[in-house]
């Protein structure tokens, strides 16, 4: 029997990893422009900005000397960071699904003169040969978007070589729990203390974890000016009251 003007209604029911795959990458490519277009000048063309906050990795240093290091972005975006890396003398590769966004990193590629290698590819399958690269970086990219951190993180493990490190900076819900769904693609809720166990079960030993780091004003309008961020790392009290994003350091052994 047909229903004349069905309510509307929510169902649920579970979606697998190729399915969970296509949507990401649909949104993805279908917001590229329109992300780049918001954010494009302030992320810029050879820039690491950590987070919407403007962390520059030139001022803080998170990663430490990069010249020769053999570096992979995971999920690069436009790619702006990968290309601060380039010209930093890291031989890097900046990986995304979306090929939206990786045009844009083609076209930033062009207007800076600084090519990068880019892959097209899913964090849960990297393409990369066992223990190719020296850093993994992450930052609001890739483990927050996947339906399975876990293999992700056991995916970074394969591609490290003993002694390589991986860097995550990201929304911790511990904190940033009433803002964190804000963003219709945020598909899993991590904290330090299980992405710290999730590395641990995926063979790394947690160097450093930092539980309250930065603020979460990805859609607050607190002005974002380099002076402030530079001054609110110089004050650690205000971290434990403001911060809500965590920062992660795990070695592979």
């Amino acid at each position: 029997m047909l229903i004349e003007n069905p309510e509307p209604g929510v169902t649920r029911r579970t979606v697998g990893r190729a399915e969970a795959r296509r949507a990401s990458r649909g949104w993805w490519d279908a917001d590229a422009d329109a992300y780049q277009a918001e954010h494009g000048g302030f992320l810029g063309d050879v820039q690491l900005r950590w987070c919407p906050e403007g962390l520059l990795e030139s001022q803080a240093g998170l990663l430490g000397p990069v010249a020769g290091a053999t570096v992979l972005e995971l999920g690069c975006g436009a790619a702006a960071g990968a290309r601060w890396l380039a010209a930093e003398g890291a031989r890097v590769v900046g990986l995304d699904l979306s090929a939206g966004m990786l045009r844009h990193a083609l076209d930033g590629a062009k207007a800076s003169g600084v090519p990068v290698p880019l892959v097209q590819a899913d964090a849960l399958a990297l393409p990369f040969a066992d223990q190719a690269f020296d850093i993994v970086g992450t930052a609001f990219g890739a483990v927050p978007f996947v339906d399975d951190s876990a293999a992700a993180m056991r995916e970074v493990y394969r591609v490290l070589r003993p002694g390589g490190r991986l860097l995550v900076l990201g929304p911790n819900i511990r904190y940033a729990s009433r803002v964190y769904w804000d963003f219709f693609d945020h598909h899993l809720p991590l904290s330090d203390r299980s992405m710290a166990e999730g590395l641990e079960l995926a063979g790394f030993r947690v160097e450093h974890v930092r539980p309250r780091f930065l603020p979460y004003t990805i859609k607050s309008r607190l002005p974002r000016w380099p002076i402030l961020v530079r001054l609110y790392l110089r004050l650690p009290p205000l971290h434990r009251v403001f911060g809500k994003q965590m920062f992660l350091v795990a070695v592979r052994p």
